[in-house]
């Protein structure tokens, strides 16, 4: 299915707002750092947007929701494929920073758990950098609801490619420094994803788990990455003299690595998963 060069224009469909309920590191870290968010995380592939949408599929006349939207870094494709997105996100600054990047967008101010979005609304609901923040339960009751018979639930993730010894260690300090309540994404190489495989093995309804997984080599700059660890929601939260130690252990990390001692561009390597399974 061929992938539009364009986003679609359209006005913006004003629906109800749902109570929002969300983690203190998300509603506090991602508030905090909504710009610093945008501009220093990778985009996507094309080809893993182009294989999600023959596998959904994605067109002009069907509908797809976009749960955790954030700043819209995977919302912006999902409009290249021609269908309509509404798009969902419970931080007002993140949301806000959607509507002024995507003006012809419909964003709603609701959690997964709780879009606030009417019933059967959707042929299919994307969860992109999001689902490890949701209560999953909750949130597999509302997709049910949202979709369409047939329709499908596709979540994807940007995780860290921990083949490059520098971004082994930036993992240990990312992690190190979570929470223990703190939810996790996925691990780099599909490692660590069990955990929100197991309520589909239960649950009526849904059909086998399809994946692919595509590299995903981000070029930026060594400030680009420190930026990067510091919008992290749990870095995000801190103190700024906790912050400050943060950033000091991550440049002396990177200063440490041939790798990241350059001044100018140099590739955070990423490894793109893609999963999605039906229902109905």
């Amino acid at each position: 299915m061929p992938v539009r060069a364009g986003i679609r224009e359209r006005h913006p469909i004003l629906l109800p707002s749902a109570r929002v309920t969300v983690h203190h590191a998300a509603g506090v870290g991602y508030q905090r750092a909504a710009e610093v968010y945008e501009s220093s995380r990778p985009s996507y592939p094309l080809a893993a947007l182009a294989a999600l949408a023959d596998a959904l599929p994605l067109e002009a006349g069907r509908t797809v929701v976009d749960l955790g939207a954030g700043t819209g870094k995977f919302t912006r494709l999902l409009a290249l494929t021609g269908a309509e997105v509404l798009a969902v996100e419970p931080v007002r600054e993140m949301r806000e920073r959607l509507a002024e990047l995507l003006p012809a967008v419909a964003v709603n101010a609701g959690t997964a758990e709780t879009t606030g979005l009417p019933d059967g609304c959707a042929d299919a609901v994307v969860a992109a950098q999001s689902w490890h923040w949701f209560e999953e339960p909750a949130a597999l009751t509302e997709v049910e609801r949202l979709l369409r018979p047939g329709g499908a639930l596709a979540l994807v993730w940007n995780t860290f490619d921990t083949a490059e010894p520098w971004m082994r260690d930036f993992q240990d300090i990312y992690f190190r420094l979570a929470p223990r309540d703190l939810p996790r994404p996925p691990l780099s190489s599909g490692l660590g994803d069990a955990g929100w495989r197991k309520p589909f093995e239960s649950r009526p309804g849904w059909g086998a788990i399809e994946e692919r997984h595509w590299p995903n080599p981000h070029s930026t700059t060594v400030a680009d990455i420190v930026d990067r660890m510091m919008s992290s929601s749990h870095i995000a939260v801190l103190d700024a003299t906790a912050q400050g130690r943060v950033r000091a252990e991550l440049e002396s990390v990177l200063g440490a690595h041939h790798a990241t001692r350059s001044s100018g561009a140099i590739e955070m390597p990423y490894v793109t998963d893609v999963y999605w399974v039906r229902h109905g």
